[in-house]
């Protein structure tokens, strides 16, 4: 025994001084032209997939994976994140990834083999050597949920369909709306705005007010101060998101005002997404948090920095805060769970919220969210667009 095994011992050192060796030489090729040889190939796929599903099988349990507007906020990032690499229904494969090794798969024809955990881990955390990246805000593990939910669709999508969901509107439409808007005589500004507006439009609408299910926003009608610091904040990295940095990280300073200044001058919605009656009793608890707080609980109350509940002024004092009337109840339940989490932001406003909801309980976030969802903006618009008489 004791003969045997110094004989595999010695085996395993010659091993692997004849794998060094061997890679020493240089004559194993890495160059993306020529496939790995069979075996190392199927070593790679086998430790790739059982790291995977080990690693996914930690994963919380997911949202509603069929939700319509997690659906399109994935559609919206997979257009700009994914299809260059792994194609979509109405795009082939980039000829250039084509060409990388391993070739990125046409991911329609590859999701059916992986669990939602799996393809959520995969989003979140990419594959090392692969050309997949991670997800560019790993604070946001909220995120990749998106990506996830619409790759469980995208198995027999038509071009149509995905179009509609990365893209919101028909092109004829969009064209004729950024006309409208931007002004059909030109100029400095409409020049900057129509070479940003486009792209923004996919997911906030030219008119800032969204698409109807709740996927993004309602950013119309926000100060440009607002807006522009957040603009920047995501290009900065200082407002974690990883569908948002990398499109305001593209901005310049001069696109980044003339958006601000434009979702600014838009009219917001005078409903969101309508949604089942919440109680009674959870609406008045989110009225009198919103006006008074929760003391007990160390909460302040929102209308200390946000406009007022009486809806006399659409802006607060100072114009950095946004106003909550009329946003989607999801998304205002949605970004004070970040800020509770430390996960929204490194800037100085996200310090200051993150100290006001760390004591929040979840009953209290969602009937802050629903009493501000169903405040009409047109109240707080009535004295003017900029809040004056």
């Amino acid at each position: 025994m004791r003969r045997t095994l110094k004989t595999l011992a010695i085996a395993g050192v010659a091993a692997g001084i004849g794998g060094l060796l061997f890679a020493w030489s240089g004559l194993y090729s890495v160059a993306a032209s020529k496939a790995h040889w069979t075996p190392v190939e199927m070593f790679f796929e086998m430790a790739m997939r059982r790291s995977v599903e080990t690693h996914a099988a930690s994963v919380g349990e997911p949202p509603d994976l069929d939700d319509p507007a997690l659906v399109r906020r994935g559609a919206g990032h997979y257009e700009d994140g994914c299809a260059p690499c792994h194609g979509a229904p109405d795009t082939p494969r980039n000829p250039i990834s084509r060409h990388m090794m391993p070739e990125p798969p046409y991911l329609a024809d590859k999701v059916a083999e992986w669990k939602p955990r799996e393809l959520y881990w995969i989003t979140l955390h990419g594959i090392k050597y692969a050309g997949m990246p991670a997800w560019p805000a790993q604070q946001r593990k909220d995120e990749p949920w998106a990506v996830t939910a619409f790759l469980l669709r995208l198995k027999g999508m038509s071009a149509e369909e995905y179009h509609g969901l990365a893209f919101g509107r028909t092109q004829a439409d969009d064209q004729a709306r950024m006309a409208e808007l931007t002004g059909a005589a030109g100029g400095p500004m409409d020049d900057t705005l129509g070479e940003t507006l486009q792209d923004c439009a996919r997911c906030h609408g030219y008119d800032g007010n969204g698409d109807g299910i709740g996927a993004f926003p309602q950013i119309a009608g926000q100060s440009a101060e607002y807006l522009r610091e957040t603009l920047q904040a995501y290009a900065d990295g200082n407002r974690f998101s990883g569908i948002m940095q990398p499109v305001a990280a593209g901005l310049d300073e001069d696109a980044i005002r003339a958006l601000a200044g434009h979702y600014a001058a838009q009219k917001p919605a005078t409903a969101t997404v309508k949604t089942a009656d919440p109680a009674p009793e959870l609406l008045d608890l989110g009225r009198r948090i919103a006006e008074s707080g929760a003391p007990e609980d160390g909460v302040a109350a929102c209308s200390g920095c946000h406009a007022g509940a009486d809806g006399d002024t659409r802006h607060a004092r100072d114009p950095r805060y946004p106003s909550l009337d009329g946003q989607h109840a999801s998304y205002i339940a949605a970004q004070l769970r970040l800020w509770r989490d430390g996960a929204h932001g490194n800037t100085a406003l996200s310090r200051i919220m993150e100290a006001a909801v760390r004591r929040m309980t979840d009953e209290q976030i969602d009937a802050v969210a629903e009493y501000y969802s169903r405040r009409a903006p047109e109240r707080a618009m009535a004295k003017g667009e900029d809040g004056k008489s």
